[in-house]
């Protein structure tokens, strides 16, 4: 039987944040306990036409996750239990980030994490992140008795809000917040920077350093200076 687990992100998103994405609390808890502290930030609202844009958004359930769509912004191409094809846009940047930092997770098994990193992770830590994926993803399923090349279990946690960092036609770093059931029947939420990069097609994620979502993860205690996707406050 296929374990339950709490996704975080990272991705994420982030047991708020995996070893290796936004999905899972464990890991965070003995990780930082501040919010990144963005470099350069954006106004609060996001680039302009934003905030009209995510009325649009439309969300859909990935193995207990709830991920975000747009007819405007992407993903054009979802087969396979994948994402792909995001407008080059701020709320296209947006999708992006949480779709592909989502799926680059071993939760969801090597058919999906392998080719999401493969194809859509960049940066000098995209193979540290696949490795890292590929091991803990080994480790879980042997524990849990789960069929090679199976997904560990569905996830069930909630992409509640963003921040942006810095937002350009070309690069933007987001700060993703995620929100699940925490001990004592508590809320528990997490924050993890992403970073997505335009390729001249499609946006691709920045692997996070050293390849660990951790390191780009913390708790979080307040919503205050982030926007909550709508419906899902």
């Amino acid at each position: 039987m296929a374990a339950r687990a709490v996704v975080p992100a990272g991705l994420l998103a982030l047991a708020l944040v995996a070893a290796c994405g936004p999905v899972t609390a464990g890991a965070s808890r003995a990780q930082a306990t501040r919010a990144p502290s963005p470099a350069r930030q954006v106004p609060a609202a996001g680039p302009e036409g934003l905030p009209a844009g995510l009325a649009g958004l439309r969300w859909s359930a990935y193995h207990g996750v709830e991920l975000p769509s747009s007819p405007l912004a992407g993903p054009r191409d979802s087969a396979g239990g994948l994402a792909s094809g995001f407008a080059d846009t701020p709320l296209g940047a947006l999708v992006a980030a949480v779709n592909i930092a989502v799926r680059a997770n071993p939760q969801w098994g090597p058919g999906v994490f392998t080719p999401t990193i493969r194809g859509q992770v960049t940066g000098p830590d995209a193979a540290a992140l696949l490795a890292s994926c590929q091991a803990s993803y080994e480790q879980a399923a042997s524990a849990a008795g789960i069929t090679a090349g199976q997904p560990l279990g569905s996830a069930y946690v909630t992409e509640q809000a963003f921040r942006w960092v810095v937002y350009s036609p070309s690069d933007a770093t987001i700060d993703l917040v995620s929100a699940g059931p925490g001990s004592d029947g508590v809320t528990a939420r997490a924050v993890t920077r992403v970073q997505v990069t335009w390729d001249g097609a499609d946006w691709k994620v920045v692997a996070p350093p050293g390849g660990e979502w951790a390191s780009s993860a913390a708790l979080l205690t307040s919503l205050a200076g982030y926007t909550t996707f709508p419906g899902q406050g």
